[in-house]
């Protein structure tokens, strides 16, 4: 710096309308260290080319950058390429999140109508939540009746040991149709990412961004009941129904108590949309 215009870190904050706090922050990063150090006095100093690197890191942080990539970015001198590649990721990040908070959002607004329509009491207390994709092994099927699903867990069963998969309680089925025949999938959802299975077997359950649910304890008979509550619920706060309904069995029945053991306990879920 010895044939350029020294400034004081204090000048030199002024011009990049940064604080003396923030150039010294820098600095101890490594970030943008003064242009010169008085061994005597410790004093800094800044030249007036260091203005054009300070505004570029300014410009990188503001957009959200976190500034050890922007050390590296200065460091490794990058191409415009590099940048717009870096940039176009950033911009990735910044929709998910913003997709993210919009979705809760609208949970927050259908938790208030449901504050604002404390209608007629239930026996079922209602609620939604956010359900993530995840991997199921799964067999659908029709059926004349709910009571005979029993082979369709039973083909689940053995295909998932001829495939050595490894599954994840709880277990779930799907209802896709009522008529003319009942359309169930049963699902066992698998440890792990998505595994290479043949013949269909296995998929990713798709991501409900707003799922109303409730918890119904007690025999698969009165299943039926905490479903009419969701319907009601649903058409009372004009939503519509998104996609199948689905029964996560979190407690199962004991051993030859299925239609009357009292502590087996199901999720009934049914995902929505605003009307």
């Amino acid at each position: 710096m010895d044939n350029t215009l020294k400034l004081k870190i204090g000048e030199f904050a002024r011009l990049g309308q940064v604080t003396v706090q923030t150039l010294r922050y820098y600095a101890d990063l490594e970030l943008l260290r003064p242009g010169e150090v008085d061994p005597f006095t410790g004093y800094r100093y800044y030249s007036l080319d260091q203005l054009s690197t300070l505004h570029r890191i300014l410009a990188l942080k503001d957009l959200g950058l976190p500034l050890d990539q922007v050390k590296r970015m200065l460091r490794d001198n990058i191409t415009p390429e590099e940048m717009r590649r870096i940039l176009v990721l950033k911009q990735d990040e910044i929709r998910t999140r913003v997709q993210n908070n919009l979705d809760q959002l609208e949970r927050i607004n259908m938790r208030l109508k449901m504050l604002e329509h404390q209608g007629n009491p239930t026996d079922y207390e209602i609620n939604i939540k956010h359900v993530d994709a995840f991997p199921v092994a799964s067999v659908t099927g029709e059926v004349p009746d709910y009571r005979d699903v029993t082979p369709l867990w039973m083909e689940l069963g053995e295909r998932i040991q001829a495939e050595s998969l490894q599954v994840q309680p709880p277990y779930l089925t799907l209802c896709h149709a009522t008529e003319p025949m009942i359309k169930l999938e049963v699902c066992s959802p698998l440890a792990g990412t998505l595994p290479q299975s043949s013949d269909g077997l296995v998929r990713m359950l798709p991501e409900v961004n707003t799922m109303v649910f409730t918890t119904h304890r007690g025999s698969y008979n009165g299943l039926i009941d905490g479903f009419t509550a969701l319907w009601k619920w649903i058409s009372d706060h004009g939503f519509k129904i998104a996609g199948p309904d689905r029964e996560i069995y979190l407690r199962l029945p004991a051993e030859g108590q299925y239609d009357n053991d009292p502590d087996s306990l199901t999720e009934l879920q049914i995902p929505v949309t605003p009307a």
